[in-house]
């Protein structure tokens, strides 16, 4: 596995793969790697021969008073984990090559960056997506992965491809939860003993909105009312039903492909996780 640290190493790395015929796949990351990001990693391999993983905790996406100073960093332990994971090399960036002295361009996806997530980290979705275009612009994969967890950023980093005319395609990979049904977050670690065992509601409070929805009910609201009488402890966020494919706010019956999405902090830590709703 490449241990690639410059922008002019990752293109040459890149270069030498078209030379020889072969599909490239780029898995971005922040690091702190767990099983979740693993999955994302094998399935870049049943869509490319050579998967690139890119480790960059991005400043822009982060807004003053959030945990970027405190997010967790394991070099050596990610370098492990990627290589077990069968990627071809990690690229390692520094925020002075991301972001040179003078850098002023930014990406914006209003529409889709508003609401949820977006309500309370205005400035977020423009980090997440400046980076990411950087990171495509730079490695130049046939094929991106992404988890569906943070379904928000799949919508506007899939938006942004499309507007863009960005040449790679956008792979969403279901969520990956820890055995006791928590959707995995390298955030997971900052939660307290009891934090963790009411965080465990998230996911109970989705399963239980599935029932209903499988049971009949239609109601936006109602399957609203089905996940807030779950969640315990923290404090909620949002609990929302949006549309699936433009994430416009869904009132009334629900009669599409939906998501229900969600948002809980629990002391300083803001856990996400959403379920899919098929007509």
């Amino acid at each position: 596995m490449k241990i690639l640290e410059s922008i002019a190493a990752v293109r040459a790395f890149v270069a030498q793969a078209r030379r020889a015929d072969r599909r490239v796949a780029l898995v971005p990351t922040m690091g702190a790697l767990h099983a979740g990001h693993l999955a994302l990693m094998t399935a870049a391999q049943t869509h490319a021969a050579v998967v690139v993983t890119s480790i960059f905790v991005n400043p822009t996406q982060f807004a003053a008073g959030e945990d970027l100073a405190q997010y967790p960093r394991d070099r050596e332990g990610d370098l492990a984990k990627a290589r077990s994971a069968g990627c071809a090399a990690v690229f390692l960036p520094s925020v002075e090559a991301m972001y040179p002295a003078g850098a002023q361009t930014r990406v914006s996806v209003p529409g889709l960056a508003a609401g949820l997530c977006g309500a309370s980290r205005p400035t977020h979705f423009t980090g997440v997506a400046t980076i990411v275009l950087k990171l495509l612009n730079i490695v130049g994969p046939d094929v991106a992965v992404f988890g569906e967890k943070d379904y928000q950023q799949l919508a506007v980093i899939r938006r942004m491809v499309r507007d863009l005319d960005v040449p790679v395609q956008i792979v969403g990979h279901p969520i990956v939860r820890e055995p006791d049904g928590l959707a995995m977050s390298s955030r997971n670690v900052y939660l307290s003993v009891e934090q963790r065992r009411d965080a465990l509601s998230l996911g109970a409070a989705l399963d239980a909105v599935e029932a209903a929805w499988g049971a009949g009910l239609r109601d936006s609201e109602g399957l609203i009312g089905e996940a807030r009488a779950r969640i315990r402890g923290g404090t909620i966020d949002y609990v929302e039903v949006r549309d699936a494919d433009d994430l416009v706010v869904v009132e009334g019956p629900a009669t599409g492909d939906m998501v229900v999405a969600l948002a809980v902090r629990y002391g300083t830590t803001r856990l996400i996780d959403n379920r899919r709703l098929r007509a």
